[in-house]
């Protein structure tokens, strides 16, 4: 009886898990879509194609130092860059002494105390110090910036989906609202429209307004706010993976060595293991047939003789 009422408390149980699941698929395929207007403008990030993409990229050099261009004169006046020291630059080409000067020639000071009074003072960077934030604190930040905070950008290639692609889309896309964007989708006269941002509208102003705004050295493309807006977003991408060669340098490695190590076994198993999995051995000794036969033959003729 125990097990009769097991079995169909069983049976209910599979039976209402299953009607749970018809119902929700039936309601979901046959529920009108709910319109929604930032679905509706939000635009994917642009394509963008940098010389660090797919398993054989590599860093351009020139490049990221572009990128940290761009970054020092017009971004590093509101974002910080928090897990970058000023010694990492030497990765982009620059030597020692160049690195030494761009950490004193910083327009931020970094917090420090004061050894005989202990109280608070600033003082000029060091290759050693991580780049300074350019506010004391969040309520500082958020003072400056109409209450928005923004973003470190360390690692921003890697905590928004689209990495690369989404800041340069964000940097080139502010633009007008459209005609048909409803009235309470408009941007306030503190925030600006841009369709790659999440909810349509964001409070940092468009960073880079015309071409020419950061002046490259010579033999470097023209700087366009197109060519910039792939810069630092190339500078970007190395912040955020500054070991990315060492990484599809380890990964190709690997490839080829397990790909070595697959034939080795393969001619191991044609060599060893293939074939039938059990031979017929032919095992000699006193009990064998032949054997058995010339023991018998010398035994009769031993009995003959000694009659």
């Amino acid at each position: 009886m125990v097990r009769i009422l097991g079995i169909l408390a069983g049976l209910a149980l599979v039976f209402v898990a299953a009607w749970s699941f018809g119902h929700g698929a039936y309601s979901f395929l046959t529920t009108p879509k709910e319109r929604n207007v930032v679905h509706e403008f939000h635009k994917e990030p642009k394509a963008l194609h940098l010389a660090s993409d797919g398993p054989f990229g590599k860093y351009d050099r020139q490049q990221l130092q572009r990128g940290f261009q761009v970054y020092k004169e017009v971004c590093s006046s509101c974002h910080s860059l928090n897990f970058v020291a000023f010694r990492n630059l030497e990765e982009l080409g620059y030597n020692e002494a160049e690195v030494k000067a761009l950490a004193q020639g910083w327009q931020t000071q970094v917090p420090d105390i004061d050894p005989k009074s202990g109280d608070p003072k600033g003082r000029k960077p060091i290759p050693a110090d991580h780049f300074p934030s350019p506010f004391p604190n969040e309520t500082a930040a958020r003072a400056s910036n109409g209450n928005a905070l923004p973003p470190d950008l360390s690692l921003i290639t890697k905590a928004r989906e689209g990495g690369a692609a989404y800041v340069y889309s964000l940097i080139t896309g502010y633009q007008n609202p459209p005609a048909n964007l409803p009235a309470e989708n408009r941007p306030s006269p503190t925030l600006h429209y841009n369709p790659y941002f999440a909810n349509l509208n964001i409070a940092m102003p468009p960073p880079l307004r015309s071409d020419g705004q950061v002046t490259y050295a010579p033999g470097n493309p023209r700087p366009t706010v197109d060519q910039m807006a792939q810069d630092i977003a190339a500078f970007l991408t190395w912040t955020a993976e500054p070991r990315l060669e060492n990484r599809h340098r380890t990964g190709m490695a690997s490839v080829i060595f397990l790909l070595f190590l697959t034939v080795l076994a393969y001619l191991a198993y044609q060599n060893i293991w293939h074939g039938p999995t059990s031979r017929a051995v032919r095992r000699t000794g006193v009990l064998d047939p032949e054997n058995m036969a010339k023991r018998d033959a010398a035994s009769a003729e031993a009995d003959m003789g000694s009659a």
